[in-house]
């Protein structure tokens, strides 16, 4: 543990309050990409099914609790509840995110750092997250009125990566001095992703504007 690594942690934490902020108070969906949260609630699944083979400390333990069952409550309310699910829009929800799962779970099998089971799917579960928000970041290039919540939640999911890419550098300087590819590019991938929209989401502060992605 290490400052980055919590920070990263709370701020992953924080993203979901908000959403879920938005999604029980406002019971509203809008905006929101059911397919990424679908693709979180697999890699979430797939990472810390070590629960119930290791423990590692209260925290950990907790943490890992409230990820998988966050994702799966959110997927419930779009999908289920009778109000929220009628503010979902599915129209603008197009990417085809079943095409992202079969060439993670391939690449796992091949580059990993031990052939097993968990560390297999905990290896499919880095890259199945590097690609999870690709759904989330081309519906709001179709949305043309982003509200605060939802920008302010995909912001946070960014910069918790951010921090965890981080929590890689200063472990391998500070502590281990290992290098660890896998995380590593993963992470990589994944806050090259948000660039774009971290541009526009800074930009948009700054100028006191309504967020807007270009098409």
């Amino acid at each position: 543990m290490n400052v980055f690594r919590l920070a990263g942690d709370m701020t992953h934490l924080l993203s979901i309050i908000v959403l879920l902020l938005k999604i029980r108070t406002m019971k509203s969906c809008a905006g929101i990409s059911l397919k990424t949260q679908e693709l979180y609630a697999v890699v979430f699944l797939t990472r810390y099914l070590d629960l119930f083979a290791r423990y590692y400390s209260f925290y950990n333990t907790i943490m890992k609790l409230v990820f998988i069952g966050t994702s799966i409550c959110i997927v419930w309310y779009m999908r289920f509840h009778k109000v929220v699910k009628q503010t979902y829009n599915k129209d603008q929800d197009t990417f085809r995110h079943y095409f992202l799962i079969p060439p993670c779970f391939v690449l796992a099998l091949f580059v990993h750092r031990t052939f097993t089971v968990m560390e297999v799917l905990w290896t499919f579960s880095l890259y199945l997250e590097a690609v999870a928000i690709l759904p989330q970041l081309i519906m709001l290039q179709q949305t043309k009125n982003i509200d605060n919540l939802t920008g302010n939640y995909v912001f946070l999911l960014g910069a918790y990566r951010s921090l965890y890419l981080m929590n890689w550098i200063y472990r391998f300087f500070i502590e281990t001095h290992k290098v660890r590819w896998i995380p590593w590019l993963s992470g990589l991938v994944q806050t090259a992703l948000y660039a774009d929209f971290f541009y526009y989401y800074i930009k948009s502060w700054k100028n006191h504007e309504k967020l807007k992605l270009p098409a």
